[in-house]
């Protein structure tokens, strides 16, 4: 099955004109200064851009867009059969400054596959869905990923109850009723196994593997897990101009070692599919003329292989303990997050590889460094994703580009995708 040419079920293609109008209408809506998108959960350009989308779902499906509990959005056209949908989407979201084709590509390129093949009079034996999801992006309330977390049961009531805006601090229950959700819906409305049949979702790679070696169409095989730990060093604050070197518990350098040191861990695995970065570092008293007595500070290892992460983590261990006695510093640490890697449905990739072959079209299997909603709609259904180039693997920037011809191969081979899976999935 895997080696064997396949008929293409029609030689039907997207609209790529239409397609790209609408994906440059989408951009202009937070639009800032620099050229970037400003288009954060709960803001006015999101809201903004809902109306948008349920306006263009009126018109392309003549369907009431659906808001489910979480505030996502959903459309879509009827099947011949009382089958679970297979399901479309990503996100139309964006992070502070970031770019058009983040999340925002996988919403409207499932809007162009389904609105194809109304048009075109196809009639499926599923019923077939597209969904925008809540809040895939970090956000003012530090919960990203809530539309799909949330109806999967990952995110309760309770929990969103307890989050605000780190600004304004409403609340995000509050923000997600504005929006026409209701948290204290969520767990009577929650998808399970067997809702849904199949969940495809394209994004932009972001990152160059596609784009280092001119390759259009990247086949996920797997989502990373992602570990991330939060690390206070407690040294000793004194005066910078009158305490001596030798007496100086410093815990901005201890954290500085501990940075280098964590970076060599990570290079030692000698894998392209293992990376490690301390983003956040917080610092007090944080003044010119005192000696930093705590540091606050997250690492995070992104890697699909949990072996591999116990290894680094024994590694930091060691390293940590050194750091402390040689500095006679005092470390704690907390994990925040251990997120296992997602493997994609086997069926979906072997389905994607037999339209890419039958249409002579090379492609990678990759895994995704980046979290997904993939990720968590694969915990109720069969789910697979589709990669596009990011030029010079830039994302969440306003530099973010993908050239509409790899866009464009990309939705026929969903559109193709989508007809297979329609005749050989019950």
């Amino acid at each position: 099955m895997e080696n064997q040419h396949i008929e293409l079920a029609r030689p039907i293609k997207i609209n790529k004109t239409r397609l790209e109008r609408n994906l440059f209408t989408l951009a202009s809506i937070g639009r800032n200064k620099q050229s970037g998108i400003d288009r954060s959960f709960g803001s006015p350009a999101d809201q903004q851009a809902r109306k948008w989308l349920e306006d263009l779902w009126q018109e392309a499906f003549g369907e009431e867009t659906k808001i489910d509990p979480a505030a996502n959005l959903w459309t879509g056209i009827k099947g011949k059969e009382t089958l679970p949908p297979i399901v479309l989407g990503s996100h139309h979201d964006a992070v502070p400054n970031g770019g058009m084709y983040d999340g925002a590509l996988g919403v409207l390129l499932a809007t162009e596959v389904v609105q194809t093949l109304k048009e075109q009079g196809t009639s499926l034996r599923h019923p077939l869905k597209v969904v925008s999801f809540s809040a895939e992006e970090p956000n003012p309330y530090n919960v990203s990923t809530l539309g799909s977390r949330a109806i999967t049961g990952k995110l309760t009531e309770k929990v969103l109850q307890q989050h605000t805006h780190s600004e304004t601090h409403k609340k995000l229950t509050d923000t997600i009723k504005n929006l026409g959700g209701d948290a204290a819906k969520l767990s009577s409305c929650l998808l399970k196994q067997g809702d849904i049949r199949a969940f495809l979702e394209c994004h932009i790679e972001q990152g160059r593997n596609l784009y280092d070696s001119g390759t259009a169409v990247g086949i996920v095989t797997r989502i990373t897990g992602i570990y991330r730990e939060k690390i206070k060093i407690y040294g000793e604050a004194n005066h910078a101009g009158t305490t001596h070197m030798k007496y100086r518990h410093d815990a901005l350098l201890a954290g500085s070692e501990l940075n280098t040191a964590f970076e060599k861990i990570i290079l030692g695995s000698y894998r392209d599919d293992v990376v490690g970065t301390i983003g956040y570092m917080h610092v007090l008293p944080n003044s010119a003329n005192i000696i930093p007595g705590e540091v606050e500070l997250i690492a995070e290892v992104r890697t699909p292989d949990q072996h591999i992460l116990k290894g680094m983590i024994a590694a930091l261990t060691e390293q940590i303990c050194q750091i402390e006695e040689n500095r006679a510093v005092r470390i704690e640490r907390k994990v925040i997050l251990n997120q296992d890697a997602v493997q994609m449905d086997s069926h979906i990739q072997q389905v994607l590889k037999r339209v890419l072959r039958s249409a002579n079209e090379p492609y990678l299997e990759i895994p995704s460094m980046a979290g997904h909603d993939a990720v968590h709609m694969a915990a109720i259904a069969n789910t697979g994703m589709v990669f596009v180039p990011s030029i010079n693997g830039k994302s969440h920037c306003p530099d973010e580009k993908t050239n509409m011809e790899d866009i464009e191969k990309a939705g026929n081979v969903l559109l193709q995708t989508v007809l297979i899976l329609d005749k050989e999935c019950d």
